[in-house]
């Protein structure tokens, strides 16, 4: 038989620009109101309650669509699914700038997180469908990796620099600016991929996962004004019930949404828990830091985000160079390598002091960010390779909702431990030893995470001699660990 030729891409670097920037901006998006938070509750009166869900009520539409949009652009068009992203991010981001209140406001948050899970869910997707397995798509992905910290690095910044020119509305007036080049870029930069074998919509699976993801969110934002109260219980409740049933949804249809064949896969499960581990570490450290400078050291909003810049800049670096790891040590045990860094890092941070220098953080940044970059990149690619080929936007979905969830229970976890502390020097000395606490929690969860991807890297290295024994030798272990199957992708 003769083999199916590779697809022909027009521009594998413009493929690789757009899904890099679209990533770019959903990062930026999400990141800005950590500096502009203030003035913007300010002029729209956004209450406590309320202000927790600036952030949160983008989480709720990337963790309700992630998975989703995944599976919906491996069957019906990776760049359909990307291109309705890119507008729906231009509509959203103009909403917010236009609000006149909270509730409107509070939407196109919301809409912006829909946006973000369309616009990541195909993402890796569309960069392996144009980039062929080996060298080529290592670096890829790398560059991908480093457009998340990028991302998170200028977010701050960015915002803040903007909202001192002109405003916070000018922050997502730019921002709509940007879509529209992205909706462009989309439009003629990007060639069309999907399965040749397209699975029906798993309509109850899609119901049960955005309701039980979207529950167990709101529970979590809420419970940071305390986690005693019903309607926390409720949420949290329902939305465990809800998952619970969607898994056995899943387990039971003939086309599920996600395959749970999956998790017999050691790379999937160290793909994905890595993703979970990175958000609840990570992730949730780092989207509470900057408040912590603010109120514990006295820094300006841009000032907190500069510092912030060198953990993310760090990991943009590191990302990039990624790639020379490649061939020497697996996807796998980099992430378990990077996580293990990231908790070192995170614990040197221990030690910091009400009104001290932040100059104290920037060892314990500089190892987590290093950490952060190659653990980026190597997701990125157990993201595609853990999977088969025609289901990439489906792991690529997986492997964000697992980030995504992990991040809201990260930040939900650091405040609560913040929270907790008590000085009697006041509310900055309790804040500066609840932080000192957090380092200490997210480092453990490094140490967990790691300890999971150690368990796959072992179980991986057990297939392949099997595999070898059998006179089946793999061509590499991530390989030899993804589920077999018959569709390919075109």
């Amino acid at each position: 038989m003769t083999p199916t030729p590779p697809p022909q891409v027009r521009s594998p670097g413009l493929t690789l620009l757009t899904a890099c920037f679209g990533t770019l901006l959903v990062l930026i998006d999400y990141t800005s109101p950590l500096t502009t938070l203030t003035p913007t509750a300010r002029e729209l009166g956004i209450g406590p309650t309320a202000q927790t869900w600036v952030l949160t009520g983008t989480l709720v539409g990337l963790a309700a669509l992630l998975l989703t949009m995944g599976s919906v652009a491996d069957d019906h068009g990776r760049k359909r699914v990307f291109g309705a992203g890119a507008v729906l991010l231009l509509l959203s981001t103009a909403l917010s700038a236009l609000a006149p209140g909270t509730a409107v406001f509070l939407t196109g948050r919301v809409l912006q997180g829909c946006a973000a899970a369309a616009l990541l869910a195909p993402s890796l997707g569309l960069i392996g469908h144009a980039h062929p397995a080996g060298p080529a798509r290592v670096k890829a992905l790398g560059t991908w990796g480093a457009s998340v910290g990028l991302g998170i690095a200028l977010g701050p910044v960015y915002a803040a620099l903007l909202e001192r020119a002109g405003g916070w509305r000018t922050v997502y007036w730019v921002l709509a600016a940007l879509s529209a080049l992205l909706v462009l870029l989309t439009a003629y930069g990007l060639d069309e991929s999907r399965t040749d074998r397209p699975r029906r919509l798993d309509p109850l699976g899609v119901l049960l996962l955005a309701a039980g993801s979207s529950g167990l969110i709101a529970g979590l934002a809420e419970g940071r004004h305390g986690w005693g109260r019903p309607s926390v219980l409720v949420l949290l409740g329902a939305g465990a019930l809800l998952l619970a049933l969607f898994v056995l949804v899943e387990s039971r249809v003939t086309e599920p949404m996600l395959d749970l064949a999956l998790f017999r896969s050691p790379g999937f499960i160290a793909g994905t828990s890595g993703a979970l581990f990175t958000g609840l570490s990570i992730v949730g450290l780092m989207s509470y830091l900057p408040a912590v400078l603010q109120q514990s050291l006295g820094e300006s909003p841009p000032a907190a985000a500069l510092v912030l810049a060198i953990w993310s800049g760090l990991s943009v670096l590191s990302a990039l160079q990624a790639r020379r790891l490649a061939g020497r040590v697996s996807a796998t045990t980099q992430v378990a390598g990077s996580l293990l860094l990231c908790g070192i890092g995170e614990a040197a941070m221990y030690g910091l002091r009400a009104g001290g220098s932040w100059v104290h953080l920037v060892p314990g940044l500089a190892v987590t960010g290093i950490g952060s970059g190659i653990l980026n990149a190597a997701l990125a690619r157990l993201a595609v390779s853990s999977v088969p080929p025609d289901r990439a936007a489906m792991g690529s979905g997986a492997n964000n909702s697992a980030r995504y969830l992990g991040s809201a229970l990260g930040v939900a976890v650091m405040v609560t431990v913040v929270s907790r502390a008590r000085s009697s020097e006041g509310p900055s000395h309790a804040m500066a030893a609840g932080i000192n606490d957090a380092f200490l929690v997210a480092a453990a969860f490094c140490a967990a995470g790691a300890a999971v991807a150690l368990w796959a890297r072992a179980a991986e290295s057990r297939a392949a001699a099997a595999l070898a024994a059998a006179g089946h030798p793999a061509t590499g272990t991530e390989a030899a660990a993804v589920p077999p199957t018959a569709a390919g992708s075109r």
